[in-house]
């Protein structure tokens, strides 16, 4: 999120009790013969700790696959329909190189559930029958923070963009919606206290769905499964 979205899930941790630090970056940390006692920060303050966890995101093992032909381009680079560049060879998961539907750019995802339907993608092609995986979102989480849920895909950070923007706020719910520049198609969302029906609004980002004949519904947040339909029965949500 960006900062001016994320205020309901900063007053969340506040209230959990937490102590947030925002505008500052670690720059060492800090340990003796009895371990770590501290964390520096860039702007000379310490803030004394006994544990420090690390995140840095994944890599794929594909290193076996040198000599193979088979293409990779930090992961394993596979279609839209799951399949390498020599016959017969699918990747699916974490492993493979897929495409960003919003951007259709190459794109790697470490998520199980994006896994999961690209996995249930190749098995379908392996056993012949011919399926295009619907694409990873660069951004897709969804997620419980301190009682406060929230789910944030597609584009999301807009600053700077040429992007129609649209916000609603309360007490307890914050809506963003991100269009292109056009404002005829929906490409990012952000739900945080209210996250009702944030499937329908990643399947209108996904299928790059027109918007024009439901874009108040959307502002407005008072789509359902029924204007879908209407505008295409034979769709498929899920």
């Amino acid at each position: 999120m960006e900062p001016e979205d994320a205020r309901l899930i900063r007053r969340a941790l506040d209230r959990a009790g937490l102590s947030i630090k925002t505008g500052a970056a670690a720059t060492a940390v800090i340990a003796g013969k009895d371990g770590v006692s501290a964390v520096a920060l860039d702007d000379g303050s310490e803030v004394a700790c006994q544990m420090v966890c690390i995140g840095k995101g994944v890599r794929p093992n594909v290193e076996f696959l040198e000599g193979s032909g088979v293409a990779v381009d930090a992961g394993i680079v596979a279609d839209r329909y799951t399949a390498c560049n020599l016959p017969g060879a699918f990747a699916a998961g974490d492993a493979a190189v897929t495409y960003e539907p919003v951007t259709g750019e190459p794109i790697m995802t470490a998520l199980w559930t994006n896994a999961v339907e690209m996995g249930r993608c190749a098995g379908l092609n392996m056993a012949g029958v011919k399926t295009a995986y619907t694409g990873t979102f660069g951004i897709l989480n969804a997620t419980q923070v301190a009682d406060e849920p929230f789910v944030s895909m597609g584009v999301v950070h807009t600053a700077g963009g040429d992007y129609e923007v649209h916000r609603h706020e309360t007490d307890a719910a914050f809506h963003k919606l991100v269009f292109n520049p056009a404002g005829d198609r929906l490409v990012g969302a952000v739900f945080v206290g209210d996250i009702t029906n944030a499937g329908l609004y990643r399947y209108v980002i996904r299928e790059k769905m027109p918007v024009e004949r439901f874009k108040r519904r959307l502002i407005d947040h008072t789509l359902h499964y029924g204007h879908l339909m209407r505008i295409n029965p034979l769709s498929r949500i899920y």
